[in-house]
């Protein structure tokens, strides 16, 4: 079977989550601004569903089309072969987002394809009545410059929701965004990582998942699996695919933090990650923290200032960490935060500035590889 599936990603990680996909050996991988493509089966979808590690969700293309008036919008989403994936029992909500287009009412853009789906059905079904008991299909559309892109959500949940974090502090990072962190640190195994500002452990344990190839996803359920056209053979399969896949790693992970309280909720999720031998955590300030090894990364996500400490304390803390970090010889450093400034309190100029976004907030990777201290990339 050929579909096409859109990923949603974090403005930014595009790039990343096609090669992602390219590793999961699935096919027709195409980057764009917000969003990868994919051609596939069932098995493609579930295998990215359980592997993929920076995507936001799995969404499965119905259609696409021109919509510029409510007409357009009812008469393309009523051609679409809804049929083939809504059962007459199954639920289809709707929800989405427009942009740039003619058509920028929410509620209204939402009702409308709404009753076009229903009436698509109810000429398959020969009903005028859908209870939406049984599956849920969720509908999402996007509705982007007068093109509108209509799809269902395989995912549930979006794939950030690991599930090994029920508990975190204050302004958690995204798993997805942890997750690409690791990936552009290019961390190797054998190396060593340190994450000296861990808060709830999220960059520690992507990187120990990233270390062992182990599927952020493989413990968690999704929409899909609840679909009468995906035979549970399906899942099995590519979760058998992904335990087969996971190696030993022979790398130092060493999550430090100055709050007692979050080192212990991220030993915590890190056990609920199923790495929990595989980090050392550590209390301590990062003033402390001296250099035991080199060759390694240093990545972190220090507090902003805006979010959980005052601007100026937070330089301070920048400021200390520089130093910090210029002790450590052959180190990558790989650094988010939404300090425009954040160079020039930590003392050196970063060899890359790449701007990501934390849920809503703007942030900066500063990437120091270059001439880390002698290291290359």
């Amino acid at each position: 079977m050929d579909l096409t599936f859109t990923v949603p990603t974090l403005f930014g990680l595009e790039g990343i989550v096609a090669r992602e996909l390219g590793f999961l050996e699935i096919d027709g991988v195409n980057a764009y601004d917000g969003k990868v493509t994919f051609k596939g089966g069932f098995s493609e979808m579930a295998r990215a569903n359980i592997a993929m590690r920076s995507g936001e969700r799995v969404l499965l293309n119905v259609g696409e089309f021109h919509a510029e008036t409510f007409d357009e919008l009812f008469e393309g989403t009523k051609s679409l072969p809804w049929e083939e994936f809504i059962g007459s029992d199954d639920a289809f909500p709707v929800t989405g987002y427009t942009l740039e287009s003619k058509l920028f009412s929410l509620p209204d853009c939402q009702s409308i394809i709404k009753k076009a789906v229903v009436e698509r059905l109810k000429k398959t079904y020969m009903t005028d009545w859908f209870k939406e008991t049984g599956a849920k299909k969720q509908i999402r559309f996007s509705l982007v410059k007068d093109t509108a892109v209509l799809m269902l959500d395989t995912s549930g949940e979006g794939l950030h929701k690991r599930g090994y974090r029920a508990v975190s502090k204050a302004a958690p990072l995204r798993e997805t965004l942890a997750a690409a962190i690791v990936s552009l640190s290019r961390f190797k195994n054998g190396e060593t990582f340190l994450d000296p500002f861990c808060g709830s452990g999220t960059i520690g344990i992507e990187a120990a998942l990233y270390a062992t190839y182990a599927a952020p996803n493989l413990k968690r359920s999704f929409d899909a699996e609840k679909w009468s056209e995906i035979p549970a053979s399906v899942w099995q399969a590519e979760r058998e695919r992904a335990i087969a896949r996971i190696k030993p790693t022979s790398s130092d992970i060493i999550c430090s933090d100055i709050d007692g309280e979050a080192v212990s909720i991220a030993a915590v999720n890190a056990k609920r990650a199923g790495v929990g031998g595989k980090i050392r955590f550590e209390t301590k300030d990062v003033r402390d923290i001296r250099p035991t090894f080199e060759g390694g990364v240093i990545a972190a996500n220090p507090p902003y200032g805006e979010r959980l400490m005052e601007q100026k304390e937070a330089e301070r803390l920048y400021a200390e960490f520089g130093k910090v970090y210029r002790r450590f010889k052959n180190t990558r450093a790989y650094i988010l935060t939404s300090h425009e400034e954040f160079e020039k309190q930590f003392g050196m100029k970063a060899d890359k500035n790449r701007k990501l976004y934390n849920g809503m907030i703007k942030c900066y990777l500063f990437q120091y590889y270059k001439n880390a201290l002698g290291s290359k990339k």
